[in-house]
């Protein structure tokens, strides 16, 4: 992820640990989501993520690592809205997505792993999927839902990761790329 990660970060829907910024991110960041998982302080379980506890343009880039498809369809926009309010001019957005097909058997997967072998890495089984969540987005969806909240000259990539079949979009406020 070009660009990231030397700029200050707002990682959304951080998960157990807020892995992203306290590793790849070396603490030049914050993480927030609003499942109390395991490894979060208080200052990183928000209770809406409709409404972030930052400033106007704080951030050089906002990621969703593996989650749009989490936030309740209802709700989507406006945390997309508030993602753009949070970053600063020619800041960026970057969003993964898995191929349906992959996020489909990956989710399966993760939730048989826990029933049967024991483990815990189903992080959707352990809060809970919500009714108006996904198991993934289409390209188009995220695309028209990115420009809808202010995005520019958003970018569609492939990534090496589960087989290649992630997607990454990049999105810019003001398209003044830095």
């Amino acid at each position: 992820m070009a660009g990231v990660t030397e700029e200050r970060c707002l990682d959304i829907g951080c998960g157990r640990y807020n892995r992203f910024v306290k590793t790849f991110k070396k603490k030049k960041g914050v993480g927030i989501d609003v499942y109390p998982y395991e490894g979060l302080s208080e200052e990183e379980v928000v209770e809406d993520l409709a409404s972030f506890p930052f400033p106007d343009g704080s951030f050089d880039s906002v990621t969703f690592i593996a989650n749009l498809n989490h936030v309740p369809a209802g709700d989507r926009d406006r945390e997309l809205r508030e993602a753009f309010r949070c970053l600063k001019d020619g800041g960026n957005i970057v969003i993964t997505m898995g191929n349906p097909l992959a996020e489909i058997v990956i989710h399966w997967l993760a939730r048989f792993s826990d029933r049967f072998l024991g483990t815990r890495v189903d992080l959707d089984g352990e809060r809970g999927m919500d009714e108006e969540e996904d198991y993934y987005l289409t390209d188009r969806e995220i695309i028209n839902r990115l420009d809808q909240a202010g995005f520019t000259d958003t970018r569609k990539k492939y990534f090496i990761t589960q087989w290649g079949l992630n997607h990454i979009f990049i999105g810019w406020k003001n398209s003044m790329r830095t």
